[in-house]
């Protein structure tokens, strides 16, 4: 169960975020940070479906061909994507080539370009627990995969059509996008720093 670890620089990290350059450069500049916007918290979803059953680096390096793929996640540009879209996405070496989240994600455009600007930020930001109640973790095994509020948060996205996030993709958005603070007690990033 590691606890954070010094990097080069002597300052303290979580374990994950010293394996790569990437990683490092993810860990301290966007991790955890609050992301706001039906835009950015789209991109997201997104990547964090497409990241399921993979590793986030795969995904992370990839980001910007998902990018230019997907219109820069403008929802309404890609609720309008057409099959032509679909078979062009399928053949892009830039992205994770799987049929279900494409799909996943056409769908969940076309769902989302009929909410109320500021709809998606608001559900998903509704969920985010009270950080009062929650220790910093010591280390990686006090940080779960699955919580109480990513469940529901999970059970509502369905709700109300969007593909592809269960319980355990909906807390990796909700670490991602700072709705709770999951870097370790001694880490440098704890609390946005």
């Amino acid at each position: 169960m590691s606890a954070a670890l010094p990097a080069a620089d002597g300052r303290p990290r979580c374990p994950w975020g010293l394996s790569t350059e990437d990683y490092l450069v993810y860990h301290d500049t966007e991790w955890g940070r609050p992301v706001h916007g039906d835009r950015a918290l789209f991109e997201r979803l997104c990547l964090e479906a497409f990241q399921s059953g993979l590793s986030w680096l795969t995904i992370l390096r990839r980001r910007e061909g998902f990018r230019h793929a997907f219109a820069g996640f403008d929802i309404p540009a890609v609720a309008r994507f057409t099959d032509a879209d679909r078979e062009r996405l399928l053949a892009d070496p830039g992205i994770i080539r799987n049929r279900a989240k494409i799909d996943a994600t056409l769908a969940n455009a076309k769902v989302l370009a009929d909410w109320e600007e500021g709809e998606l930020d608001a559900l998903i930001w509704s969920y985010a627990p009270d950080p009062a109640s929650r220790p910093a973790p010591r280390t990686l095994g006090d940080v779960p995969a699955v919580t109480p509020a990513s469940t529901a948060l999970a059970k509502e996205l369905k709700k109300r059509s969007i593909r592809f996030v269960g319980p355990t993709t909906a807390y990796a958005l909700m670490q991602a996008c700072g709705l709770v603070d999951d870097h370790l007690a001694d880490c440098v990033s704890r609390g946005g720093s």
